[in-house]
């Protein structure tokens, strides 16, 4: 019989890339989705065209439209689906949103997910349940890190942080944004149904979590808006630190190839910084560099001095504890081709 994988946030960009990846292996796909990113962000933030994508690729994809904040809803589904896989994707994304929609941002990432555990509990109890968590869960206790100034971008002068930030790093007493609240919430809970009821569950905290099939906006989605910015020969916005605040990026893809070792050997109540690495790094001028080289053009921008509340100066995840579990797990699709993908992607879509 073919094994049933539950994807949240299906038209997204982890969520869509964990459809296609595993239905190419042959699982039957349940994508849970109802476009609450438009919701969130307007009509930019819109993904009825990745579900419309998915609906008419994948032979063996069933669209669910359903909110994770309705729990009757989700602990009927897990009662009739029984589905072999979790993969949970489905939140409210962006911390600067958060602060206007705390009730919203607050049900849908802390609420919503404690509804899929305990519908887990109840019906999937040995299904491995993967977690889309953020680096936003460490809030801005990074920036305490001692950094030296480059021409180009920040970085950790400790050596200590040499290969990033370890999943050891505290995520006590610093401000995280409301966004990184609901998120630490969810995350705790994650982990607790698996230590508590020895669920094998991960969170996996995201740095820049990006590809070509990401709905880029100003409030979410770096890489994607940024390059989306520039061919529409849009104005950016730099957020203080001078523009070399950095973040380390990872292709969906890698992201969804790590979510596959992870169920294929599971483990109870664990958590990964999931980003690529020092490798993959980039501060917002390098960026700028980067995607200019790649379309020809001169990346417009504004410079605010304010900083974004709780943003991080430099952060890139420190891969070692991975790739230590998942010794064949790496790193696949280095910054270029990142960079060239999501471009394509956006000249392929013809925006206007």
């Amino acid at each position: 019989m073919m094994k049933k994988i539950l994807v949240t946030g299906s038209s997204g960009l982890i969520g869509s890339e964990v459809c296609t990846y595993f239905h190419a292996m042959g699982y039957e796909i349940h994508g849970l989705d109802n476009n609450q990113r438009a919701v969130f962000f307007g009509p930019n933030g819109d993904t009825r065209w990745n579900q419309n994508r998915l609906e008419n690729d994948l032979s063996n994809f069933y669209h669910v439209e359903l909110d994770i904040r309705n729990r009757d809803s989700i602990l009927n589904l897990f009662k009739n689906l029984r589905p072999d896989i979790i993969v949970h994707t489905a939140a409210q994304p962006s911390h600067d949103r958060a602060a206007d929609i705390p009730f919203d941002d607050f049900d849908t990432n802390a609420v919503g997910t404690l509804n899929l555990l305990e519908a887990s509990r109840r019906y999937t109890l040995d299904s491995p349940f993967i977690h889309l968590s953020t680096n936003k869960v460490y809030g801005d206790l990074p920036n305490s890190i001692e950094l030296i100034e480059k021409d180009k971008r920040w970085d950790f002068a400790d050596k200590k942080y040499f290969n990033g930030i370890p999943e050891s790093f505290s995520i006590d007493q610093s401000k995280h944004s409301l966004f990184g609240a609901s998120k630490v919430a969810a995350d705790i809970m994650v982990q607790e149904y698996g230590r508590y009821f020895g669920m094998p569950t991960t969170c996996l905290r995201g740095g820049c979590l990006t590809g070509p099939n990401h709905s880029g906006v100003e409030l979410h989605g770096f890489l994607s808006y940024l390059i989306r910015c520039n061919l529409e020969n849009k104005k950016y916005t730099v957020f203080g630190y001078k523009g070399k605040q950095v973040r380390d990026n990872i292709h969906s893809y890698d992201v969804v190839r790590f979510i596959e070792q992870f169920i294929n050997n599971p483990r109870v109540g664990e958590v990964y910084n999931l980003g690529g690495g020092k490798q993959n790094s980039c501060s917002l001028i390098e960026a700028f560099e980067i995607i200019e080289n790649i379309s020809g053009k001169k990346m417009i921008y504004e410079y605010s001095e304010v900083n974004r509340k709780g943003d991080h100066i430099c952060y890139y995840s420190d891969l070692n504890k991975m790739k230590e579990h998942y010794p064949s797990w790496s790193i696949t699709k280095s910054l270029d081709n990142i960079f060239n993908e999501i471009y394509q992607s956006w000249e392929s879509r013809k925006i206007k």
